[in-house]
Protein backbone atom coordinates (compact mmCIF):
# COMPACT_ATOMS: atom_id res chain seq x y z
CA UNK A 1 0.00 0.00 0.00
CA UNK A 2 1.41 3.59 -1.07
CA UNK A 3 0.29 6.63 0.42
CA UNK A 4 0.27 10.07 -1.31
CA UNK A 5 0.61 13.19 0.75
CA UNK A 6 -0.20 16.21 -1.68
CA UNK A 7 0.86 20.00 -0.79
CA UNK A 8 1.14 23.47 -2.29
CA UNK A 9 -2.27 24.35 -3.19
CA UNK A 10 -3.62 27.89 -2.94
CA UNK A 11 -5.03 30.48 -4.30
CA UNK A 12 -3.30 33.18 -6.61
CA UNK A 13 -4.10 35.36 -9.89
CA UNK A 14 -3.88 34.83 -13.20
CA UNK A 15 -0.81 34.82 -14.70
CA UNK A 16 1.03 33.67 -11.68
CA UNK A 17 2.39 30.34 -10.59
CA UNK A 18 2.52 27.58 -7.99
CA UNK A 19 3.90 24.17 -7.40
CA UNK A 20 2.09 21.39 -5.84
CA UNK A 21 4.28 18.57 -4.23
CA UNK A 22 3.34 14.38 -3.61
CA UNK A 23 5.76 13.07 -1.38
CA UNK A 24 4.99 8.98 -1.65
CA UNK A 25 5.61 6.23 1.20
CA UNK A 26 6.97 4.07 -1.10
CA UNK A 27 8.24 3.27 -4.97
CA UNK A 28 5.89 3.19 -7.51
CA UNK A 29 6.32 2.72 -11.52
CA UNK A 30 4.74 5.89 -13.27
CA UNK A 31 3.05 9.42 -10.91
CA UNK A 32 0.90 11.63 -12.65
CA UNK A 33 -1.67 14.40 -11.33
CA UNK A 34 -4.69 14.95 -12.59
CA UNK A 35 -7.40 17.82 -11.76
CA UNK A 36 -10.91 17.92 -11.60
CA UNK A 37 -13.33 21.04 -11.62
CA UNK A 38 -16.91 20.95 -9.97
CA UNK A 39 -18.99 19.45 -12.71
CA UNK A 40 -16.18 18.09 -14.75
CA UNK A 41 -14.79 14.96 -14.89
CA UNK A 42 -11.47 14.14 -13.69
CA UNK A 43 -8.84 15.38 -16.32
CA UNK A 44 -5.02 13.80 -16.49
CA UNK A 45 -2.58 17.22 -16.44
CA UNK A 46 0.74 15.56 -16.34
CA UNK A 47 2.52 11.98 -16.30
CA UNK A 48 5.76 10.45 -15.84
CA UNK A 49 7.19 6.99 -15.88
CA UNK A 50 10.43 7.40 -15.63
CA UNK A 51 11.91 4.01 -16.59
CA UNK A 52 10.33 4.08 -19.73
CA UNK A 53 11.62 7.89 -20.49
CA UNK A 54 7.94 9.00 -21.01
CA UNK A 55 6.05 12.40 -19.97
CA UNK A 56 2.85 13.17 -20.61
CA UNK A 57 1.22 16.40 -20.65
CA UNK A 58 -2.47 17.41 -21.77
CA UNK A 59 -2.56 19.57 -24.54
CA UNK A 60 -4.32 22.57 -21.60
CA UNK A 61 -1.12 23.03 -19.82
CA UNK A 62 1.86 22.01 -22.33
CA UNK A 63 4.38 24.83 -22.01
CA UNK A 64 3.11 25.98 -18.85
CA UNK A 65 3.33 22.99 -16.08
CA UNK A 66 5.81 20.58 -15.64
CA UNK A 67 6.18 17.70 -13.99
CA UNK A 68 9.67 16.56 -12.08
CA UNK A 69 10.70 14.30 -9.22
CA UNK A 70 12.78 13.80 -6.71
CA UNK A 71 14.16 9.81 -6.22
CA UNK A 72 15.88 10.42 -3.31
CA UNK A 73 12.84 11.91 -1.43
CA UNK A 74 9.85 9.74 -3.38
CA UNK A 75 8.47 12.49 -4.35
CA UNK A 76 6.74 14.49 -7.58
CA UNK A 77 6.41 17.89 -8.21
CA UNK A 78 4.16 19.96 -10.33
CA UNK A 79 5.37 23.34 -11.49
CA UNK A 80 2.73 25.64 -12.95
CA UNK A 81 3.37 29.04 -14.63
CA UNK A 82 1.01 31.62 -16.24
CA UNK A 83 -2.31 30.20 -14.01
CA UNK A 84 -5.54 30.59 -15.89
CA UNK A 85 -9.00 30.83 -14.28
CA UNK A 86 -9.98 27.28 -16.12
CA UNK A 87 -6.73 25.76 -14.23
CA UNK A 88 -8.62 26.34 -10.86
CA UNK A 89 -9.87 22.74 -10.03
CA UNK A 90 -9.02 20.08 -7.09
CA UNK A 91 -5.38 18.65 -8.22
CA UNK A 92 -4.67 15.33 -7.29
CA UNK A 93 -1.41 13.01 -7.23
CA UNK A 94 -1.91 9.38 -8.36
CA UNK A 95 0.51 6.28 -8.68
CA UNK A 96 0.74 3.16 -10.56
CA UNK A 97 2.45 -0.09 -10.50
CA UNK A 98 3.02 0.26 -14.22
CA UNK A 99 2.67 2.97 -17.22
CA UNK A 100 -0.13 4.87 -16.79
CA UNK A 101 -0.14 7.91 -19.22
CA UNK A 102 -3.08 9.93 -18.55
CA UNK A 103 -5.96 7.52 -17.96
CA UNK A 104 -7.21 7.57 -14.64
CA UNK A 105 -8.28 4.11 -14.35
CA UNK A 106 -4.83 2.91 -14.53
CA UNK A 107 -3.26 4.03 -11.63
CA UNK A 108 -3.48 2.37 -7.91
CA UNK A 109 -3.13 5.11 -5.87
CA UNK A 110 -4.81 8.38 -5.01
CA UNK A 111 -3.57 10.85 -2.55
CA UNK A 112 -6.28 13.75 -1.12
CA UNK A 113 -5.99 16.34 -3.10
CA UNK A 114 -5.58 20.00 -3.41
CA UNK A 115 -7.76 23.07 -3.80
CA UNK A 116 -6.04 25.20 -6.70
CA UNK A 117 -8.26 28.75 -7.11
CA UNK A 118 -7.09 31.18 -10.28
CA UNK A 119 -9.03 34.48 -9.78
CA UNK A 120 -8.99 36.84 -13.02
Amino acid sequence: QVQLVESGGGSVQAGGSLRLSCAASGYTYSSAWFRQAPGKEREGVAAITPRAGSTYYADSVKGRFTFSQDNAKNTVYLQMNSLKPEDTAMYYCAAAYLRGGLAPERYNYWGQGTQVTVSS
